[in-house]
């Protein structure tokens, strides 16, 4: 069962996600939160599989909510998934930067968004082609996003290389392997040594760190 907190500051917008949520035997809900401070409160107590958090609320975001979470002592289990929309871009990346496993468009279906949530509770990575590739695309075309040393590339293959800018453009394991014409197992393992080799967690701090050391730009 897959224990999830949600949190957003319109009670309404609460009430129709638990009601999708407690249709799935799958799903519990196991709170709401009406601000970020309440959901970090919430999460560190409780430790969710899940927190499916707004971005915009009151006193504290969903960032900083964000940040406390993965930052806790429950950030080794809780993961959050984040919901936006595309006039919240920059706050998206500084979510995801702050150790969100992914992000959800709020008009998402609900089979979309049940699918999501599996996704993050099995520890993997929420990453949307075309939104992530709007997403990162619009936030570095301002020069508001930070660099990091490249030092952390010099480790890895020419393959592994290759492997971490389709990530970044938004390729799933499938897509990578038929685009170097390598079988998803393979890819799968390329992946893993990627993320380790470079200390990331999963491949939403994947795409980040790709765009952040200049291994993919804006509008590539």
């Amino acid at each position: 069962m897959i224990s999830v907190l949600l949190a957003d500051d319109q009670a309404l917008v609460r009430a129709g996600f638990r009601m999708i949520l407690e249709n799935a035997a799958d799903m519990l809900v196991v709170g709401e939160a009406g601000d970020g401070a309440e959901a970090a409160r919430i999460a560190l107590e409780s430790r969710p599989d899940v927190v499916l958090m707004d971005v915009r609320m009151p006193e504290v975001d969903g960032v900083d909510a964000t940040r406390r979470i993965c930052g806790g002592d429950g950030g080794g289990r809780t993961r959050v998934l984040i919901l936006t929309t595309f006039d919240l871009d920059e706050y998206v990346y500084a979510a995801l930067h702050a150790g969100a496993s992914g992000f959800l468009l709020k008009d998402a279906l609900a089979q979309d968004l049940l699918a999501a949530i599996r996704v993050v509770a099995r520890g993997e990575a929420v990453v949307a082609p075309s939104v992530t590739r709007r997403l990162l695309d619009r936030y570095f075309s301002t020069g508001s996003g930070s660099t990091v040393s490249t030092t952390g590339l010099d480790a890895l293959t020419e393959r592994e290389r290759e492997v971490l800018g389709l990530i970044a453009r938004g390729l799933s394991n499938v897509e990578i392997a038929g685009s170097l014409f390598l079988s998803e197992g393979t890819v799968k393992t390329h992946v893993s040594r990627v993320l380790a080799k470079l200390g990331l967690r999963d491949r939403v701090q994947a795409v980040v760190y790709a765009y952040e050391c200049g291994l993919v730009r804006a509008g590539a």
